[in-house]
């Protein structure tokens, strides 16, 4: 399968340049991939450069879990992440997702001296 980079995902979600869209649609039509990676600078642009809020990021990255032609690193674990994020409005994205990664991967707990992430289950405030 394919793989896509942030700046078609961008694209695709901020449909703010018809032509880098329609081409980013084509390049999907047959399927893609996006790794962790991608999806956390999804997130962070749609932040901090297209000043989306939390519930636009949110929703963002629940149509990127149900689009038909996109497969996701993991789903599950993001799916997970995408919870605590809409529940805890002092997390970032990026910190629910390394929560539950590591969750996933059974490397628990994940040290951190963060203090609202160190107050979910699974981590540790250091």
């Amino acid at each position: 399968m394919r793989a896509v980079d942030t700046n078609v995902l961008v694209r695709l979600v901020a449909r703010d340049d018809a032509k880098q869209a329609a081409t980013a649609d084509a390049f999907v039509e047959k399927g893609a991939w996006i790794s962790h990676l991608v999806l956390v600078e999804t997130v962070w642009a749609l932040a901090t450069v297209y000043r989306l809020r939390r519930g636009e990021i949110a929703t963002a990255v629940e149509m990127i879990l149900k689009h038909q032609h996109l497969a996701i690193e993991d789903p599950d674990t993001v799916a997970r992440a995408l919870e605590v994020y809409r529940k805890k409005a002092r997390l970032g994205f990026s910190d629910c997702l390394v929560l539950e990664v590591a969750r996933s991967a059974g490397h628990l707990p994940l040290g951190t001296f963060d203090r609202a992430l160190g107050k979910l289950d699974g981590a540790e405030r250091l």
